[in-house]
């Protein structure tokens, strides 16, 4: 080779490392979109469960502030326009600390922690306009109290819930007529919002109780009415984040405290009950963090996305992401002053490939937080309001972007009638000769996929169509 062609293909490498370099890093960013300030609301914590609405907006709530000092909820669009939608005065509620989750019908629904008739919390309603509904106070005389989560719709239609503390610990359900029952005890307070698994049952957590009354893992089966503990934590302890159902089937989740390092974990449950922990923070939590508290999302990479309320390099939280193996743990940010410190509520995977979330303080208004997001190459995909299955003809409501181009929708290789909303909003209707698959929206940008498969159901299911009457 000759100096000058030596010298050439040096330049080359040279060019494709710094360009390479440039693509990785447009695409991590890392961005505070939103400094709260009081009349937005104040200082969320843990689990502050947000959802993305039918118009793409992320609804959320604040613990305190507002008019009235007691919390609000608000919906913010992905450019950072903020909208109060309601200011809790303490007779409708105070203190919604659990967030918000997004039901069949497209409203939303969430829990005060206080507040109500004999101040012992309350399960509200509230439209993406605005309009509120109180549903149900709780007495804390026999149907628990003092709830720190929101409610999640099952595949029947009904709302289910957990209570956080009281003289006893409760799992309840809400119809839609407004009728409250217990369905069944639990073992102690749960702080972990409930999740719907693929196969329709619902899974939680308890802060203590099982067998080293450390907590467990449960899941309760609406149709059935039983409750079944899966695992009692012994090593980590403290399991306070949202729950979530992997690409794998496996379910994910984190201890705030225990594990190697005593800085809490992420672990790994099947639905069968099969336990692994995957990650050890460690004691110094200098390059990963400490007391993850807030659960994990799984983006289109396969990794799990998370944050840890305190460690990193100025000891105010960090943003990390790790394979659902346990390798390849990367530190995204660490939280300071400026950019909002002590990152106390669950992350938000919206579909369009960017993870958003909220500081506890921090900002240009140190006291009351911020709302950041983390694109990282993510691909957009579709999400199913709700359902997790479905028999043909049924009505199945998706979010994603990007619609009004929509040309097709199908369930496995079977395509689907279905109808426009909006860009943000389409359903559609699985026909005959649909299978069990991810579903399919196709657009000229790219198609849109769904995250998990959807299960087709070959014949009507009673829940299926109590969901139609709660949707009615």
């Amino acid at each position: 080779m000759t100096t000058n062609s030596w010298s050439s293909s040096r330049f080359l490498i040279v060019f494709w490392i710094l360009v390479l370099a440039g693509a990785m890093a447009q695409a991590q960013t890392f961005t505070v979109f939103h400094n709260f300030i009081e009349s937005d609301g104040c200082c969320t914590i843990y689990p502050s469960m947000m959802a993305q609405g039918r118009d793409g907006r992320i609804y959320g709530t604040t613990l305190s502030g507002g008019s009235h000092l007691a919390g609000n909820v608000f919906a913010i669009t992905t450019a950072g326009a903020i909208a109060d939608l309601h200011d809790f005065s303490g007779t409708d509620g105070n203190g919604p600390q659990g967030g918000i989750t997004m039901g069949l019908d497209g409203n939303f629904y969430g829990t005060t922690y206080l507040g109500g008739g004999t101040q012992h919390g309350t399960i509200f309603k509230i439209t993406p306009a605005g309009v509120f509904t109180s549903l149900y106070s709780f007495s804390n005389n026999g149907d628990g109290a003092y709830p720190r989560t929101p409610p999640v719709q099952a595949q029947d239609g009904n709302l289910y819930g957990a209570t956080g503390n009281g003289s006893n610990y409760i799992l309840y359900k809400l119809t839609s007529a407004g009728v409250f029952s217990v369905v069944a005890t639990l073992l102690s307070q749960s702080y972990t919002p409930l999740l719907l698994g693929t196969d329709g049952n619902l899974y939680g957590t308890t802060l203590y109780g099982g067998t080293y009354n450390e907590g467990t893992v449960f899941r309760f089966s609406p149709a059935a009415k039983t409750i079944t503990t899966l695992y009692s934590f012994k090593n980590e302890w403290s399991p306070n984040g949202p729950l979530l159902q992997a690409t794998d089937g496996a379910i994910y989740g984190t201890a705030a405290v225990g594990g190697t390092g005593s800085s809490g974990a992420i672990y790994r449950i099947t639905t069968a009950g099969a336990y692994k922990v995957i990650y050890n923070f460690t004691a110094a939590g200098t390059t990963d963090g400490r007391t993850p508290q807030n659960g994990v999302v799984q983006g289109s990479d396969g990794f799990l996305y998370g944050v840890a309320s305190t460690g990193g390099a100025n000891g105010l939280g960090t943003l990390f992401k790790v394979s659902t193996a346990g390798t390849g743990f990367t530190l995204l940010h660490s939280f300071d002053p400026p950019t909002g410190d002590t990152p106390s509520s669950a992350l938000l995977l919206h579909t369009n490939g960017t993870i958003y979330g909220q500081t506890q303080h921090g900002g240009t208004h140190p006291a009351y937080g911020t709302m950041f997001s983390l694109t990282n190459n993510l691909k957009p995909y579709v999400k199913p309001v709700v359902l997790v299955s479905a028999k043909v003809g049924a009505s199945v409501g998706l979010l994603g972007q990007g619609f009004t181009t929509a040309t097709g929708v199908t369930f496995g290789n079977t395509a689907a009638t279905y109808t426009v909303t909006s860009d943000t909003f389409i359903t559609a209707k699985p026909a005959a000769g649909s299978t069990t698959s991810q579903i399919t929206v196709k657009e000229p940008s790219g198609n849109l996929l769904s995250s998990l498969k959807f299960k087709i159901v070959p014949t009507v299911l009673p829940q299926l169509e109590m969901e139609k009457a709660f949707v009615r």
